[in-house]
C-alpha cells in the first residue's frame, strides 16, 4: 500500500512563504491506479516528487508498504527508490548514447543485476511493441516509441509503485491513445500501484480513482 498522510509543502520566498500543498492525504492499494488533475502550477508534480521520494515534504508522512522512506539514510533511500519505484516523465530522459535495450536495463546497473534482467528487458520491449528496435538509439525513435521505452524501463526492477508525470503531454492524440493504453494495461498486468499526473481528461477516465488538486488541496472525485 501507498499511504500519504497530511502532506504539506512550503517554499521560502523573499516575499514570504509559498504554500503549494495543504494537508494532502491519499491511499492506494496493490494493483490499483489513481490520476491527479489540476491546473499548471497547482503542485501536481511536487506531490508526485514527494510520493517518489525525490523531494521531502515540509510536514506529513509517506509510507510505501511498511517503510517510511524519508527515515532512511540518503544512500539507502536512493537504493529504495531504484528498487521500489518506477518513473515515467514527459520528456522520457532516455540516454542518447545508449540503445533501447541499454536504456531499459539502466536501473538494474545501480545494484547487482538480476540474472534474468536482459531477458526481462527483452520481454517488456516485446510487450510494448519494440522487439525490432532493441539496437536503435533514442534519436531514431518517434515520441511514442520513446514513451514506450520509458514505460518498459520503469518496470524493469519490478517496482511496487509507478509514477507518471504528464506521460502523454508531448504526443499527438493518436499516439497518446496508444501510450495511454499501455500505461493502464501494463501496471495492471504486473500488479503495480500507479499514480499519474495529467491534464488529459481522456487519459484520466481510464484510471480507478481520480483526484483534483485545487489550491493545494487534494479532492477525491471518484474511486
Amino acid at each position: 500500500m501507498l499511504k500519504a498522510e497530511s502532506i504539506c509543502k512550503h517554499f521560502p520566498r523573499h516575499t514570504g512563504e509559498l504554500t503549494v500543498l495543504r494537508n494532502v492525504s491519499l491511499e492506494l492499494e496493490k494493483g490499483r491506479s489513481a490520476v491527479i488533475l489540476g491546473p499548471s502550477g497547482s503542485g501536481k508534480s511536487t506531490l508526485l516528487n514527494i510520493l517518489g521520494t525525490l523531494e521531502p515534504p515540509t510536514a506529513g508522512r509517506v509510507r510505501l508498504d511498511d517503510c517510511d522512506p524519508y527515515a532512511l539514510p540518503e544512500r539507502e533511500l536512493a537504493r529504495f527508490r531504484n528498487r521500489r519505484i518506477g518513473f515515467v516523465f514527459q520528456d522520457h530522459h532516455l540516454l542518447p548514447q545508449c540503445t533501447v535495450l541499454e536504456n531499459v536495463l539502466l536501473p538494474t546497473l545501480a545494484d547487482r543485476p538480476a540474472a534474468d534482467a536482459e531477458a526481462r528487458a527483452r520481454r517488456l520491449l516485446e510487450r510494448v511493441g519494440l522487439a525490432e528496435r532493441l539496437d536503435h538509439f533514442p534519436a531514431e525513435l518517434s515520441g511514442g516509441e520513446k514513451q514506450r521505452v520509458a514505460v518498459a524501463r520503469a518496470l524493469i526492477n519490478r517496482p511496487g509503485l509507478l509514477l507518471a508525470d504528464e506521460p502523454t503531454g508531448n504526443l499527438d492524440r493518436a499516439t497518446a491513445n496508444v501510450g495511454g493504453d499501455l500505461l493502464v494495461e501494463l501496471p495492471r498486468e504486473h500488479e503495480v500501484m500507479q499514480v499519474v499526473v495529467t491534464h488529459s481528461e481522456s487519459l484520466a477516465e481510464r484510471f480507478d480513482r481520480r483526484y483534483d488538486l485545487v489550491d493545494g488541496t487534494l479532492v477525491l472525485r471518484y474511486a
